[in-house]
């Protein structure tokens, strides 16, 4: 079920990007998690390794764009695609213990406000807006543990998924 979330959500995000890719619009497409580990572990070095879903997410990418290009009529649209690779399109935005560069649980805030404590994900994102409008950024997809506070968004498209074991909300 996760590996058809994401794949779906690339491809959404394919058609939308190329709908919008001459007007100078970037899209960002964001996943919300149920586990940060299922995203990114450490290794014994505190060296950042795939999780289940990066791993899943960069096989399909990696399928879909091979597949993709062939019906591709959009020179310019191809070349950026080919000049993004999969590795560097996502990233995932966390609270981290500086003092060890391991993980920490982000724990939901106020839920009646829907809140989150994970404010370097909230700062991340929120300082480098403008770098990561930029096409010249190659992050397209988003992985976050925990909603964000109000603010998050920005004047782009975004596209949400939600991965999480008790449904399957797309």
């Amino acid at each position: 079920l996760r590996r058809i979330q994401i794949r779906e959500t690339i491809l959404s995000h394919i058609e939308r990007e190329r709908q919008l890719f001459h007007k100078g619009i970037k899209v960002l497409s964001l996943f919300f998690i149920d586990e940060v580990a299922k995203y990114k572990q450490y290794g014994e070095d505190n060296r950042a390794l795939n999780g289940e879903y990066a791993d899943i997410f960069e096989k399909e990418y990696k399928d879909i764009i091979a597949s993709l290009q062939r019906e591709f009529d959009d020179e310019d649209y191809i070349h950026y695609l080919d000049s993004i690779e999969a590795e560097r399109t996502h990233a995932g935005y966390f609270s981290i213990d500086k003092g060890s560069s391991r993980m920490v649980d982000s724990k939901l805030g106020d839920r009646k406000e829907r809140t989150s404590d994970d404010s370097d994900a909230y700062d991340l994102i929120m300082k480098d807006k403008e770098r990561l409008l930029d096409r010249k950024e190659p992050v397209r997809f988003i992985f976050s543990h925990s909603a964000l506070r109000e603010g998050w968004d920005n004047p782009n498209v975004f596209q949400i998924c939600t991965l999480k074991q008790s449904g399957s909300d797309v």
